[in-house]
């Protein structure tokens, strides 16, 4: 059986305001792409990869990052969704017979660990051997702030406890089949999640965490993409 890391990376980038996909923006020297697909790479426990980018980046992602960084682990770039959701269920549509788990991660998140991509993979078989319910494990950070339930018209609704909050993250790991499971009950129900694990636990599974960093932001802004310069700078991640 192997493992499949799909990465997601057919956002139009629009908030950073580039005149390029943020994906293909340049950080410390390569495309933030080129940074989280090579964490996958690195990853002992992932055997392939699948990229999600859009149409029109299909050869500028297989010559300029995958042949070029010599990203041996990518099997297939396959064209993306208008949504999230669309993207990974594209992906899922070429998951071998043989697949047994699947890493899901976004493209412009390109600060996490290798070490951590396994340690979710390795989690999962952990916990699913102790209870066959859990069908997934994400990464989730604890909120830092105070968290206000609010209503639009009435205002602060109640205050809830921050320890019992946490932030999701990706990447976010799954059995395969439960994965694919859970994306066609929710396009049979026209369900939209924003993330994958709110698709497993719909589907009624268990999904555990691993405690993450909040250097494992989110490139979205200029800003995100300063401060991923600097955590690079003062982490050596490459």
């Amino acid at each position: 059986m192997m493992n499949l890391g799909i990465i997601t990376a057919a956002g139009k980038g629009i908030r950073l305001k580039s005149g390029i996909n943020k994906q293909f923006l340049n950080l410390c020297g390569k495309p933030i792409l080129a940074h989280t697909i090579g964490i996958f790479q690195r990853a002992s426990l992932i055997d392939e990869i699948y990229v999600l980018v859009p149409q029109e980046f299909v050869e500028y992602t297989k010559n300029k990052i995958v042949e070029k960084y010599g990203f041996s682990k990518v099997t297939r770039i396959i064209i993306g969704g208008e949504t999230r959701q669309e993207t990974v269920r594209n992906g899922l549509k070429f998951a071998p017979d043989n697949c047994s788990i699947i890493s899901v991660h976004d493209g412009v998140r390109p600060l996490v660990y290798s070490s951590d991509v396994n340690k979710l993979i390795e989690l999962l078989i952990e916990s699913n051997n102790k209870d066959q319910n859990v069908q997934g494990v994400i990464l989730a950070a604890a909120a830092y702030e105070t968290i206000k339930k609010i209503d639009i018209e009435e205002g602060i609704v109640k205050t809830i406890p921050r320890e019992t909050v946490y932030n999701a993250q990706t990447h976010q790991t799954f059995f395969k089949d439960t994965l694919i499971e859970s994306y066609l009950k929710a396009e049979n129900e026209n369900f939209t999640a924003t993330d994958d694990s709110m698709l497993v636990e719909r589907a009624g599974y268990k999904v555990k965490f691993l405690k993450g960093t909040h250097e494992n932001i989110k490139i979205t802004t200029p800003t995100d993409l300063f401060l991923a310069e600097l955590i690079i700078s003062k982490n050596g991640i490459h």
